[in-house]
């Protein structure tokens, strides 16, 4: 190979750039897009534009959309059919074709070439190149038909560029396996920009759907037209070998039709997870969850079907004046009678001026960013002069370029004047709820200030009772004292006064209970408990010969406040001796049982006298005795069940009248303190 001349040196990198930055044709390099199989190119996404290739687009140098998006007309005109024959036979060619988008209606000369893995193609403008007699008539019989199709192919085109832009998530599902038909690029994101095959059941593509209800739900929408909505749903996404993401979306599945049966569901979806995650921050945390769906589109037809029948809240404006280009159905439904497509909104929708609306969109204009706003108010005036209504909605504003400039802005919202009131509704319940339980421990507390108050002025007045009393009985003549009246007579005074004593005491213990903060739970041994509790029963069981056995070896430690927890076998203990059948030995069985990390179940058994079902609903009343030939001031089982609700635990009772009753009683688990290990 010869070299070059010295005075000639080969162009360097940066000149061939320039050259390309210069030159007046419009050049592009395009990457194939290939379908499932791997052997048809379907479409083809853009590599590199240079400026002439970007004015005459309107885009930047690496544009987001694909070819078919950028060129509607390439399936009809054959542009989409002769960019992939060179690109399968590597032989260069050349096509002409007449571009008919964006109110333009210039012919041009394609020429392509494969490089690589890539297709090279510039792009000629031969509009006011002389042609023949024949394609000059041909030109003139085509224009009327082009100018009635002009304002119909450019809303489809700009819907397409908008869908390619937009926030949301769009996909459209064809047929009773919901197979793939479109995506936009929004969608593809979710996926880390993954192409998602066309044709393909999305039970196939997503099987973690099946999972998550999305295929049943799809199904039902297809089977019976009816739309399905979900607001601030949880869906978890995996992304190829990544982990799995727990997102939040709000969404609609709809219904399309064509020739007046459903053809498929389309998917409208935004993703609003920063927004859930900042409200359930700022509202302790409380997480709320939103299952979303994606929603796609790919022919252009389907497009304006699809937002047609979609119950969401559709729009496109223009400036200057926000005038209506386009609004949907559920939009147009909003002002019933009014006319919206062609007007400005302050004429068209005049109650919008006051309510802030234009501000908002004056600015979404100026700035170029998109505003959400979520269950935001908004007064609608009825045109047959009914009372304003007040409804709530969740929609975003969205800025949409042409030729790199903020031409309009879309309109996309959702009704959500039930969730709303809803949770309104809530919210005064909850306050009517928490006024209500402030006034009952105001109740609360009043009746512990008197039972504390009542039982510590009654000490004295009994003490000195007693103590007179006492005075009385030295007083007496021995002989007196031993009087068949005398005797029996100050038994039953000083049986009185214990008895009277003994209600104060427990009284007392009562208010304790009540007004103390919880005692912290300590290991206690639950078999040295027992035997301590056995020797202050010493009497009352031999008095009964009852027989007591204790199986405690499946938990020997227990973690409870020790006070608290010989108090509940104290007084089950004894009841179940003081209660017993006199027509038979007492036997009490005392029985502890549990799991490791679970729970601590204790069951008191007596073969005593038992209770009735009545008996069994009264037994845990304050000062209830249900037997009156034993001693007691109805206290104690009120006051076991105190100790163990305030604990976190139960206390239930099985009981059968002369067969015996069962206290079992379950103490929460203790808590397992987490240590981390040091680094």
């Amino acid at each position: 190979m010869l070299s070059p001349p010295a005075d000639r040196p080969t162009p360097s990198p940066a000149d061939l750039q320039a050259l390309l930055d210069v030159s007046l044709t419009a050049l592009a390099l395009w990457r194939p897009r290939y379908s499932p199989n791997g052997a048809d190119v379907t479409d083809f996404t853009c590599a590199y534009l240079n400026p002439a290739a970007q004015q005459f687009l309107g885009q930047a140098q690496r544009p987001e959309e694909s070819f078919l998006v950028l060129f509607p007309n390439a399936r009809e005109n054959g542009l989409l059919a002769f960019c992939c024959r060179v690109m399968e036979t590597g032989e260069p060619d050349h096509f002409e074709v007449r571009y008919t988008a964006d109110d333009l209606d210039h012919s041009f000369r394609v020429a392509a070439r494969r490089q690589g893995a890539q297709l090279a193609a510039s792009f000629t403008d031969i509009t006011r190149v002389p042609c023949a007699a024949v394609e000059t008539a041909l030109r003139e019989s085509q224009a009327a038909e082009t100018v009635a199709r002009a304002d119909a192919e450019r809303q489809r085109a700009t819907l397409a560029r908008y869908l390619g832009r937009t926030h949301a998530a769009i996909c459209v599902l064809r047929g009773p396996a919901h197979a793939f038909e479109y995506s936009n690029p929004t969608f593809e994101r979710l996926f880390s920009g993954r192409l998602l095959p066309l044709g393909s059941p999305l039970a196939a593509v997503f099987p973690a759907a099946l999972a998550q209800a999305v295929v049943p739900a799809l199904d039902g929408v297809y089977a019976t037209g009816d739309s399905f909505f979900g607001v601030e749903q949880a869906l978890t996404l995996t992304v190829g070998d990544g982990p799995a993401a727990r997102c939040y979306f709000t969404f609609s599945f709809d219904a399309y039709e064509e020739h007046g049966r459903t053809a498929g569901v389309s998917i409208f979806a935004y993703n609003v997870t920063e927004e859930v995650l900042a409200r359930q921050h700022a509202e302790a945390l409380q997480a709320e969850v939103l299952e979303a769906a994606r929603q796609q589109l790919n022919e252009r037809n389907t497009f304006h079907e699809v937002f047609e029948q979609t119950p969401a809240l559709v729009a496109l404006m223009r400036q200057p004046g926000h005038r209506f280009d386009y609004v949907n159905a559920a939009y147009q439904a909003l002002f019933p009678g009014r006319p919206l497509v062609g007007h400005d909104l302050a004429v068209a929708v005049p109650e919008a001026q006051a309510q802030g609306v234009i501000d908002l969109l004056d600015r979404v204009y100026r700035t170029g960013e998109t505003y959400f706003g979520a269950e935001l108010p908004f007064q609608v005036a009825p045109a047959d002069g009914q009372p304003a209504r007040l409804e709530y909605y969740n929609f975003t504003y969205q800025a949409f370029r042409e030729a790199g400039q903020v031409a309009g802005i879309s309109i996309f919202g959702f009704h959500v004047t039930p969730q709303v009131r809803a949770r309104q509704q809530q919210q005064d319940a909850n306050q009517a709820l928490t006024e209500s339980n402030r006034q009952l421990m105001r109740s609360n507390n009043d009746l512990d200030t008197f039972i504390y108050t009542a039982s510590h002025d009654l000490k004295t007045p009994i003490t000195n009772l007693e103590g007179l009393l006492h005075a009385l009985c030295e007083e007496l003549p021995a002989a007196l004292r031993q009087a068949p009246d005398v005797a029996p007579l100050l038994d039953r005074m000083q049986h009185a006064v214990d008895r009277f004593k003994l209600t104060i005491a427990q009284l007392t213990d009562l208010t304790k209970l009540q007004r103390a903060d919880a005692q912290p739970a300590e290991t206690v041994d639950l078999a040295t408990l027992v035997d301590d509790i056995r020797l202050d029963l010493t009497q009352q069981l031999s008095a009964s010969t009852a027989q007591l056995t204790v199986d405690v070896a499946s938990c020997p430690r227990v973690s409870f406040a020790p006070k608290n927890l010989r108090s509940i076998v104290y007084n089950l203990l004894s009841n179940a001796v003081k209660y017993r059948d006199p027509d038979r030995a007492p036997r009490v069985r005392l029985r502890c049982r549990s799991e490791e990390n679970g729970p601590v179940v204790l069951d008191v058994q007596d073969n005593g006298l038992g209770l009735t079902d009545d008996q069994q609903g009264k037994l845990f009343g304050l000062f209830r005795r249900l037997h009156d030939h034993v001693e007691g001031a109805g206290i104690g089982l009120y006051m076991v069940k105190r100790i163990v609700e305030n604990a976190g635990g139960t206390i239930a009772v099985q009981s059968t009248p002369g067969v015996g009753t069962t206290f079992t009683i379950t103490l929460p688990a203790p808590a397992v303190a987490h240590m981390t290990p040091a680094l």
